[in-house]
């Protein structure tokens, strides 16, 4: 198994890290695997078994017809609609699909049904090898209250809490004050940090419960909880275990994943920063991993599996067990990247009997690697969920793959893709490998300023910001980091070289569409008169409620030009094609390489839409007609100005999960109406002002991104007639 790539989508590590072993060859594998999983984990997979030359099955929902993971399998199958309840994680579905396509061996990837023991006992008893550990495995580390009681058996240290199988939501509440504030409610199935709520006080747990019960059903089939002192400053400390049917049993190292939000991993890495930075590092690594292969010998485990770890940054020789996850880890390829060794290819391996040819003393952890995952999501806006259309996609330009180390890139992305609000945000991961840990963080810098993704919001500028915090760069990391970052953090807002860039791009293209050759100059529409020269001018939005003027000074298409924004001061401008996706701007004395993309036929012919993107960051500018602009100003003075806006929209497709309110009650600003979930995650929306709430929507109805879910009226409301006509008539004369 030698990984020695680095290119774009490879499941590899680079050719630094030589795999201690070999394992056999001639073994019989499997001729055909059946992947149950989407997005990059399913593609993940489809490439190893492509290389071991199995036939790969990948299954899809209807909201995944034209996904990658679909494309990349050999066959692919149809399981049901949208919801995850009818397709990824309906039992009967996939076991049809193994039928129908011959499938030996299922791949459940990470999440869905990667650790449901019904899965496993389905797939055992239609003699279906499933690619993952055991019935009895499953049954044990696969629910987080059993798998906490278990280990204490084995003298492996937990966290203190209460985790019995069961428990009301009353029973919870009266065993809190033992456990103790703050602290952690989690979600006995699956994993992933979904369901995870902190508890500050013991007044907010009764509500919390409810929003975690209904994420954790929705999420995984099953709403059981459990409680958790949380511990303060915590480091998340993984460690990667291998094991056969044969009883050999390895771990490949630890990964360090403190940098989470909301309970789910953002930033992880091999080896951890921690750990290296201690004098006994290499014996604390020794002891925490020696606790992870019990845990996994304890039941009898076979395949690949994480054991999660809580570490005390303050005592970092002591350990709390967390949970096992029984599955492959979306950080597995920061293990990859730093030993050599394809944990894919082992699970397979594993599961069709082969043992295990590495030992403990050949396993080697050479250079370091850091992973960021992508999502599709607004990180200034609380990391909203964003969907959209990816318009133009370059994941890793040649230019930037990394000139202090190693980049790979595991991804669900192709262009024209919809990102669907059934699903989890995460898009893609960007990996880099370094000799050690600066090396790495640049390379992965230098990676994430070259990543585009234009036509959707990624937080890509804000994985850039947090690799280069000077505490992240120093290895002084804990959970809460993020959170306490964030108001620091300042984000890139569309400026002057944005629209001057827009601009130019939308009137070569006029220049283009407006010269005749041989026509006479009475004919030419590109600005050209007697004496001084025509202005031209654009309205471009930068926001659903601003928009600027752009005014342009020159004739041709060439430059160089005088552009005004707004009232702004002038200044000269040159905009050079630098390939059909990528324009330079150059502007008083700066040059800015953007990629650039755009959508929509309005009726002039001109796209409705901008896209550029410049050093991981990007920015959409809505081209805009006067009818569009007219629109605009009647809804924005539809109110009393400074008044806040009654419609109360959805942020983005989803579907409503409660609604608190009736048509008809009195609400007060701040006051929680509904509740949308979107990419498994639970939206409140609250009312806006004081008033009367109109309720549109029902429990359980699908809606669009922005659509009018609620309305209040206040208690005195009028239009102001005159103030439309002024606006209206102001409008004009500025354009």
């Amino acid at each position: 198994m030698n990984l020695s790539s680095s290119t774009i989508s490879s499941p590899t590590t680079p050719s630094v890290a030589t795999p201690p072993a070999t394992p056999a060859t001639g073994t019989p594998l499997f001729g055909t695997v059946l992947v149950a999983n989407r997005g990059e984990i399913a593609c993940r997979v489809i490439r190893t078994l492509r290389a071991l030359g199995i036939r790969s099955v990948a299954v899809y929902s209807d909201a995944d017809a034209g996904a990658r993971h679909v494309r990349e399998a050999d066959v692919a199958v149809r399981i049901g609609p949208a919801a995850a309840t009818e397709s990824y994680l309906k039992i009967d579905a996939i076991l049809r699909a193994c039928r129908d396509t011959g499938a030996e061996a299922v791949h459940p990837g990470y999440g869905f049904l990667s650790e449901n023991v019904d899965f496993a006992r389905a797939l055992e008893t239609a003699g279906i090898t499933f690619i993952g550990p055991g019935v009895e495995s499953l049954n044990v580390m696969g629910d987080k209250i059993r798998s906490k009681n278990h280990v204490t058996g084995y003298g492996v240290p937990v966290v203190p809490g209460i985790a019995e199988p069961g428990m009301t939501d009353a029973q919870l509440i009266g065993a809190a004050a033992g456990v103790g504030f703050p602290l952690l409610i989690k979600p006995s199935a699956g994993g992933g940090g979904k369901g995870m709520h902190i508890v500050e006080r013991p007044e907010d747990l009764e509500a919390t419960l409810a929003t975690a019960r209904r994420v954790a059903a929705s999420a995984f089939g099953d709403d059981t909880l459990f409680l958790e002192r949380l511990v303060t400053t915590p480091r998340h400390i993984e460690v990667q275990v291998l094991a056969d049917n044969h009883g050999n049993v390895i771990h490949l190292g630890e990964r360090e994943c403190s940098l989470q939000r909301r309970h789910q991993k953002v930033i992880e890495e091999a080896p951890s920063p921690l750990l290296e930075s201690l004098p006994d590092g290499a014996d604390v690594r020794a002891r925490i991993g020696e606790a992870a292969c019990n845990a996994a010998r304890s039941v009898n485990y076979s395949g690949a599996g994480t054991v999660e770890f809580l570490v005390s940054d303050n005592a970092p020789d002591e350990f709390f067990f967390m949970e096992m996850n029984t599955r492959l880890q979306v950080e597995h390829p920061v293990t990859e990247m730093v030993t050599g060794i394809d944990l894919v290819e082992w699970q397979i391996r594993i599961a069709a009997g082969e043992e295990l040819t590495v030992t403990q003393d050949q396993i080697v952890l050479t250079g370091h690697s850091v992973e960021a995952r992508v999502y599709a999501e607004i990180p200034e806006r609380n990391f909203m969920p964003s969907g959209g259309r990816v318009v133009l996609l370059d994941e890793l330009p040649a230019d930037s793959a990394g000139s202090a180390g190693s980049v790979r890139v595991d991804s669900a992305l192709i262009e024209g893709l919809e990102i669907s609000s059934s699903y989890d945000p995460m898009i893609s991961k960007v990996i880099a490998w370094g000799e050690n840990r600066a090396a790495a963080l640049d390379t992965l810098d230098e990676a994430l300023a070259g990543y585009t993704a234009l036509g959707i919001d990624t937080n890509v500028e804000y994985l850039r910001l947090l690799i280069n915090d000077p505490d992240v760069r120093a290895g002084r990391l804990d959970t809460g980091l993020i959170e306490r970052r964030m108001p620091e953090f300042t984000f890139r807002k569309t400026a002057d070289a944005e629209l001057a860039a827009a601009a130019l791009y939308l009137k070569k293209m006029d220049d283009q569409d407006r010269s005749f050759p041989g026509s006479s100059l009475w004919n030419c529409g590109n600005g050209w008169r007697h004496g001084n020269r025509g202005i031209w001018r654009i309205r471009l939005g930068t926001s659903p409620s601003e928009s600027a003027i752009v005014s342009v000074t020159g004739v041709g298409s060439s430059g160089p030009f005088k552009v005004r924004v707004e009232n702004g001061l002038e200044f000269w401008a040159i905009l050079a094609t630098l390939s059909d996706d990528y324009v330079g701007l150059s502007y008083n004395g700066k040059a800015l390489r953007y990629s650039i993309a755009s959508t929509g036929a309005g009726t002039d012919g001109w796209p409705t839409e901008l896209f550029l993107g410049n050093e991981g960051w990007s920015c959409r500018l809505e081209v805009l007609t006067r009818e569009t602009r007219l629109s605009q100003v009647l809804a924005a003075i539809e109110r009393e100005e400074g008044a806040a806006d009654p419609a109360v929209r959805s942020p983005m497709p989803g579907t409503v999960v409660s609604v608190s309110v009736s048509n008809g009650d009195t609400v007060v600003a701040g006051q929680v109406l509904l509740s949308v979930e979107a990419m498994k995650m639970e939206h409140q929306l609250v009312a806006p002002l004081d008033g009367t709430v109109h309720i549109s929507v029902g429990s359980g109805d699908l809606v669009k991104a922005d659509q009018v879910l609620a309305t209040i009226h206040p208690p005195e409301f009028s239009r102001a007639e005159d103030t439309i006509k002024e606006a209206v008539i102001a409008m004009g004369a500025a354009e």
